[in-house]
């Protein structure tokens, strides 16, 4: 078959495989691996060579890494050393034990056993990554968790691929030859960081000033596979070289460039990665053991998972972080066909062991999108039961200010009291963040600020301000009704997510009501009109005007804001109003020169 008819098969596959899988809701990365299955050597078989595929595949992940890196400047890197080392290496070694005992139990020998041990511990980077980020969730705290675990998961595999061989019969002899390798790849780090870090920026200056878009792609694409065949070539990940590769340019000005041009094909390189994993499943031992193969992805799944959540309880994650945690990574990884291979072929771990749990690893893969849906359906469901009974403030609480909704903006708030020494009491619904917010010496107790008893328990007949700085819309509306209703003395000061929010809350008769983000967006509109040579003095008139206008136009149209044709017609006369003012301003001031 030519590759061109090749590459068609793959696409209708991914084209009509993976739009099914979302609308069922499972992730585009499980369609993938039913694509591949479905043309794999298990299936109807239209593509057999599945190891040309899956390391021609392999620089999706290259390409993955290395965009990840340009999100990761030196300084973000350095700032995660801890998450990296200390989470990564406690992850690694705990999860490692335990598999590598029940290995033993299971009557591997005892190196056989450490080797597999430390080879299921290691994650795949490629599917968590990917999840990840089309849920969003990248920049989360459990995806920023996730990600340094899978980087030292990905320095981890280097020591690890040196040993496999020295464990064999034969190790010995090899001791030499290992240790000049690790010279090798100390020596090609240094190199690659010197280089990129003094000549890849003026390479792409001279590429850019061409001006020929193709030609700085290409040369994007030559620096990640070059550095990736370089760390390739003494032993080390691909996607670590690339990764790297990616974090030496993070601070150039070229970053946003690189990452919009090599994006189409990290993307169609990774779903080909995927795909080349659902073809090498060996379904055929599936069938044969059906019962022991499912056994082992299951055992495979909650080890790696309990020890993940017990790591992110042990952080002060709190409960729905460490559980989304647990089930990004909770998968074995791909560096696991490396590794059995190398072990297998030095004698290390039995061939028939190793081809049982790669066809485990890689129904582990496939759980993933489904541990995603499982643990969001967990998280749901606690909350909307209270995980434990709502905090009871003492009556040496009491305080003048009660601050409900302790998130960014009731913290702001917060601090500014407490420099003053100026006692509130906080309440907040979430136990996992009151339990974070009072790592850092906060006074804060769980509880829905909705509620009249906690109300009560809180002394809010007492306090002099109710800060109303929830986030949610309907809990924010809830409590200001509760407030109004049972404290009608109680000065309410309300934070509002936008114009209709603010609208529902005068609705119950809240007065001082400020919008989250007019604030901030007045002081970037006056820093803009001065960035375009505006003198300071006008553009703060002009944003005070406008200030001014939109606070009187929110209070006028408050009585029609459920009349959408009248709140349009509103919209309109006040931006007409609005120019006219403007205009007439300007004339005033050319008057006046």
């Amino acid at each position: 078959m030519t590759l061109l008819a090749q590459s068609a098969i793959f696409l209708a596959a991914a084209v009509i495989a993976v739009p099914v899988a979302r609308r069922l809701g499972l992730g585009a990365v499980l369609g993938y691996l039913a694509a591949g299955i479905l043309i794999g050597p298990w299936g109807a078989r239209l593509i057999t060579d599945v190891n040309a595929i899956l390391h021609f595949a392999e620089l999706g992940v290259v390409l993955l890494l290395f965009v990840i890196g340009l999100e990761l400047q030196p300084s973000r890197l350095w700032a995660l050393r801890r998450a990296v080392f200390g989470t990564g290496s406690a992850q690694v070694l705990g999860t490692g034990v335990v598999i590598s005992a029940l290995a033993l139990a299971l009557g591997l020998p005892p190196v056989a056993a450490v080797v597999v041990g430390l080879t299921l511990s290691l994650s795949s980077t490629a599917f968590a990554l990917q999840t990840l980020a089309e849920k969003g969730q990248l920049t989360t705290r459990h995806g920023r968790s996730a990600f340094a675990i899978l980087l030292f998961q990905d320095l981890a595999v280097v020591p690890l691929l040196a040993l496999v061989p020295l464990l064999g019969p034969s190790g010995d002899d090899d001791a030499g030859v290992q240790w000049l390798g690790m010279l090798q790849v100390a020596g090609v780090i240094s190199i690659t960081v010197v280089v990129g870090h003094y000549a890849l920026g003026h390479v792409f200056r001279f590429i850019a000033a061409t001006r020929i878009r193709e030609v700085f792609t290409a040369m994007a694409l030559l620096v990640v596979i070059g550095t990736a065949l370089l760390m390739e070539a003494v032993g080390l990940s691909m996607a670590l070289g690339a990764f790297m590769a990616g974090v030496l340019l993070a601070d150039s000005e070229f970053r946003h460039a690189l990452e919009a041009d090599l994006e189409p094909f990290k993307g169609l390189l990774l779903g080909l990665f995927f795909m080349a994993v659902g073809m090498s499943a060996n379904l055929g031992l599936v069938a044969e053991h059906p019962l022991r193969v499912v056994a082992l992805t299951a055992v495979l799944i909650a080890v790696k998972f309990a020890a993940l959540y017990l790591i992110g309880m042990f952080t002060g994650q709190g409960r729905a972080v460490s559980l989304r945690l647990a089930a990004s990574i909770a998968q074995g990884g791909e560096f696991a066909f490396v590794i059995f291979s190398v072990a297998v072929s030095h004698a290390v771990v039995p061939a028939i062991v190793a081809q049982t749990l790669i066809v485990v690893v890689t129904l582990s893969m496939a759980c993933t999108p489904l541990l995603f849906l499982a643990a969001e359906a967990v998280i749901a469901r606690a909350a909307r039961e209270p995980a434990r009974p709502y905090d009871v403030p003492s009556a040496e609480d009491a305080a003048q200010v009660i601050i409900a909704g302790f998130g960014r903006f009731g913290q702001i708030v917060g601090r500014i009291l407490r420099a003053k020494r100026i006692p509130f009491t906080a309440l907040d619904v979430s136990p996992e963040h009151v339990d974070f917010v009072r790592n850092y010496g906060n006074t804060i107790y769980y509880g829905d600020a909705s509620n009249p008893e906690l109300l009560h328990a809180a002394r809010a007949g007492e306090a002099a301000i109710f800060v109303l700085a929830i986030d949610d819309v309907a809990a924010s509306l809830r409590t200001a009704a509760a407030v109004r209703e049972h404290f009608p003395k109680l000065e309410i000061y309300a934070r509002a997510r936008n114009r209709k929010h603010a609208y529902q809350l005068m609705d119950l008769g809240v007065k001082i009501i400020r919008r989250e983000t007019f604030a901030s967006s007045l002081e970037i509109a006056e820093q803009v009109l001065r960035g375009l040579g505006m003198p300071g003095p006008q553009a703060a008139h002009l944003v005070q005007t406008f200030r001014e206008h939109d606070i009187k136009r929110l209070n006028d149209a408050h009585a029609s804001h459920g009349d959408e044709e009248r709140m349009r017609y509103l919209a309109l006369e006040s931006a007409r109003e609005l120019e006219s003012i403007f205009a007439e301003d300007e004339a005033d001031q050319e008057l006046s020169r």
